[in-house]
């Protein structure tokens, strides 16, 4: 399968932080203690569950569904009474699965022609899916199931005030405001990595197995809009998730520049 994470993943849809003139207070380093202080940093590791992986065989866009949502039962079943036994709000994301994203799905952004897309809408807390070729010629690595992890992190920075107190930040330049999308972005990839170690070791999986995922995993292209962090960035943050399983670890809003660049 060609890998996923963040070239696919830049087509899934979070509002854009708003742009602004010098005109507006700057909001950089982020002092917003929703974001660098929130309840979630302090809930403690996820508990361990397990999750065993449902077959796919290659181009098998129905295997891949049921795939896909039992994976997301499992998340469901480790974040959602972790968030209660914190006191953080918590309800089910919605997903669905189309052959075609719609033109101006939630909202106006512009949609992506690849064949394979994973969006997260937060008008109404749903993620859906395109499964296309490019994901399901070889599915029988981790890609499927880090891919739905992660995506599943921005529903929990919905649930926990995370995403709107990101999207109410205001940038004095174009720089921070990617900065502040690298912030948003990266994340998520780091409370991918901590489902992960809530499960693992997964059924059939050997540790070689996330490692090469976690290797073949990449962010912003050179001349690329900086807004996902560079590959070494990903790489480390997925990995810090993973390495802990608390999601104390991806607080990456009171991260130093240089560790979200």
């Amino acid at each position: 399968m060609k890998p996923v994470k963040i070239a696919a993943l830049a087509c899934a849809l979070i509002t854009p932080f708003a742009a602004t003139t010098a005109a507006h207070a700057s909001a950089y380093p982020v002092k917003n203690p929703v974001l660098t202080k929130n309840a979630l940093y302090e809930s403690g590791r996820l508990p361990l569950t397990t999750c065993d992986e449902l077959p796919v065989e290659p181009q098998n866009q129905s295997q891949a569904r049921t795939y896909i949502t039992e994976v997301l039962r499992c998340l469901e079943n480790a974040w959602g009474p972790h968030l209660k036994k914190a006191g953080l709000p918590y309800e089910p994301v919605k997903v669905r699965y189309v052959k075609r994203m719609p033109k101006n799905y939630c909202g106006d952004t512009e949609v992506s022609l690849a064949d394979s897309q994973a969006w997260y809408c937060d008008w109404d807390r749903m993620l859906t899916f395109q499964l296309g070729s490019s994901w399901l010629t070889d599915p029988s690595d981790l890609n499927l199931f880090s891919l739905a992890s992660s995506m599943y992190g921005y529903h929990v920075q919905k649930l926990v005030g995370i995403y709107d107190a990101g999207e109410d930040l205001r940038a004095g330049s174009k720089a921070e405001h990617y900065e502040q999308s690298r912030r948003h972005h990266l994340q998520m990839e780091c409370l991918g990595g901590v489902f992960m170690q809530s499960v693992w070791p997964i059924k059939g999986r050997t540790k070689a197995e996330w490692d090469k995922l976690v290797a073949l995993s990449y962010g912003d292209w050179p001349g690329q809009t900086p807004e996902w962090g560079k590959t070494a960035t990903v790489q480390r943050w997925m990995r810090a998730g993973f390495k802990t399983g608390d999601p104390g670890s991806c607080n990456t809003w009171a991260a130093p520049s240089s560790k979200v660049a």
